[in-house]
């Protein structure tokens, strides 16, 4: 058992709802949360924001899966960023579960 973290811009949720479909993961949670960027370490040319702090309307997805169902989300993950052209991409991580009840 794998816990499955996603997180990403919330214009991607119906696109994430649908890769977990592909992926067989059909339970899971999801909400909505505030993604920070503090960009006070760039320089200035490359800033695009007028302020040092950004804020975004982010979405957080959390499902507990079976190995080869998170193989196969990244799979989904991978050719979804690849055609990106912003800059936000889905970032998912996953982590082994010691003991669960």
């Amino acid at each position: 058992m794998k816990l499955l973290v996603i997180t990403a811009i919330h214009e991607f949720s119906k696109e994430i709802k649908l890769m977990l479909k592909k992926s067989n993961i059909n339970i899971y949670s999801y909400k909505d949360v505030t993604g920070f960027r503090d960009l006070s370490e760039e320089q200035i040319e490359s800033n695009w924001f007028a302020g040092e702090m950004h804020e975004s309307q982010s979405i957080i997805f959390y499902a507990f899966v079976a190995e080869e169902k998170s193989d196969q989300f990244f799979n989904l993950v991978d050719k979804f960023n690849a055609k990106q052209k912003t800059l936000s991409k889905v970032h998912a991580v996953v982590l082994n579960i010691e003991k669960s009840i």
